[in-house]
């Protein structure tokens, strides 16, 4: 566990405290402590079963601890409310390609809180909802149902979903999973601009190991269970030298490119 002394004056955007998590008896998280500081890129590895995704989904409150606490920008879990800072990127593989939703209205949803699914959107929240298509180069595929694209144009969707409200923490569950290596590589590229650049942290699950080590490190920070946290700190100021999200990954996507 990161003691008090090595976080310094860093922010803390998530702390677990003593998490435990099981599910029909079987224990899947055990005593888990861990802090992840402001501008972090946090690599999370682990063999199937291990709770890489659980734990994920307990940070973004899908799921709740069966005991322990974890708290948000510094707030319980129980008391968080501003959603709008966190950006989450589910797996891939989760997504019914059946869903009959356009890509526009998938983005779109990533403005819509827990207690406003069913609001008209305003002007303002429009134009942020075409800066995102545009930053993730999709545009043109904004009338398309999100089932009817490929692998990396589905991820550019939920990224773009994911970027609408500039957060504050990106979640990315397994990003390339399906997705070509080309394509994959100039997503990494992505993130690693995203993390360098902007006042963004980060935890990403995936099983690059190459990639993860030759950005994070080659060893983990901490080990608990089955889990492996590779971390990489950006805290130099001097590092986040762009204000403007959109306007940086539209230049950066000149550059590189997603899509097979």
């Amino acid at each position: 566990m990161r003691n008090s002394e090595s976080l310094g004056c860093h922010r803390q955007i998530v702390s677990i405290d003593d998490v435990f998590f099981s599910y029909e008896h079987k224990t899947i998280i055990s005593g888990l402590n861990f802090s992840i500081l402001e501008r972090d890129f946090v690599g999370l590895i682990g063999s199937n079963g291990a709770g890489k995704t659980t734990l994920l989904k307990m940070i973004v409150g899908l799921l709740k601890p069966s005991r322990g606490e974890i708290r948000l920008f510094g707030e319980p879990m129980g008391q968080f409310r501003d959603w709008e800072r966190i950006g989450y990127v589910p797996q891939k593989n989760a997504l019914n390609p059946l869903f009959p939703a356009t890509v526009r209205e998938v983005v779109n949803s990533g403005l819509f809180g827990k207690k406003n699914m069913f609001r008209r959107l305003s002007k303002a929240e429009l134009r942020k909802a075409d800066d995102a298509l545009s930053a993730m180069r999709i545009e043109d595929l904004a009338d398309r149902r999100i089932g009817q694209l490929s692998g990396g144009q589905q991820q550019r969707v939920f990224l773009a979903r994911a970027l609408i409200n500039h957060p504050e923490l990106l979640i990315l569950d397994e990003p390339t999973v399906g997705i070509d290596a080309e394509s994959q590589d100039s997503f990494f590229q992505m993130i690693r601009h995203m993390h360098q650049h902007h006042h963004i942290t980060f935890i990403m699950v995936s099983h690059d190991m190459d990639m993860m080590k030759s950005y994070l490190g080659e060893q983990p920070l901490q080990k608990s269970g089955g889990l492996s946290f590779y971390v990489k700190h950006t805290h130099a100021p001097e590092n986040c030298s762009e204000t403007d999200l959109t306007h940086s990954m539209q230049q950066q996507l000149e550059t590189i490119e997603i899509l097979p």
